[in-house]
Order: structure tokens, then C-alpha cells, then sequence
């Protein structure tokens, strides 16, 4: 099922997407739905690991800048460490 959205966009971004949707051969709508729902999709991970991030931190499972600071430090080098845990 599907629902019908409006949305104003500037003049040169509806331009570029009237000559995509020729050259691909997709209706502008679809074009547009596909964009939303990338969109709509990496936002909701995006914050979705951030909420992990902060429920780690406020259960004190984190990783110590000295600590991640020394590891990066020694990249490329003979005996690089592992990632700190």
C-alpha cells in the first residue's frame, strides 16, 4: 500500500531530477520514494548505533582514549597491538 506525500524542493534539484528520471526511465515519484526510503533507512541504523554507543557508555563498556590512542599509534609498526577491548 502506498500513500501520496508532497514536498517542495528548489527548481534545480527538481531539473536534475526530471533529466534522472529520463535518462533511467523512472517516473520522478519513483525515483524520489527510493531516495526517501534509503534515507529514512540509514538514519534509523545511524541512530539506532548511537543509542547503542550511549547505552554502552552508561554502562561503563567503553574504551579509554589512552588506551585507543596507544593502539593507534602503533599501526604499521613491528608488533602493532590489538584493537583494546
Amino acid at each position: 500500500m502506498s500513500e501520496t506525500l508532497s514536498i517542495r524542493i528548489d527548481s534545480e534539484t527538481k531539473k536534475r531530477l526530471d533529466l534522472l528520471a529520463k535518462r533511467s526511465r523512472r517516473s520522478k515519484s519513483f525515483l524520489a520514494a527510493e531516495a526517501i526510503t534509503a534515507y529514512v533507512a540509514l538514519e534509523e541504523w545511524q541512530l539506532g548505533e548511537i543509542q547503542d554507543g550511549l547505552t554502552d557508555l552508561d554502562s561503563g563498556r567503553n574504551v579509554s582514549h589512552d588506551r585507543v590512542e596507544k593502539w593507534l599509534r602503533s599501526w604499521g609498526k613491528h608488533g602493532e597491538a590489538k584493537a583494546p577491548r
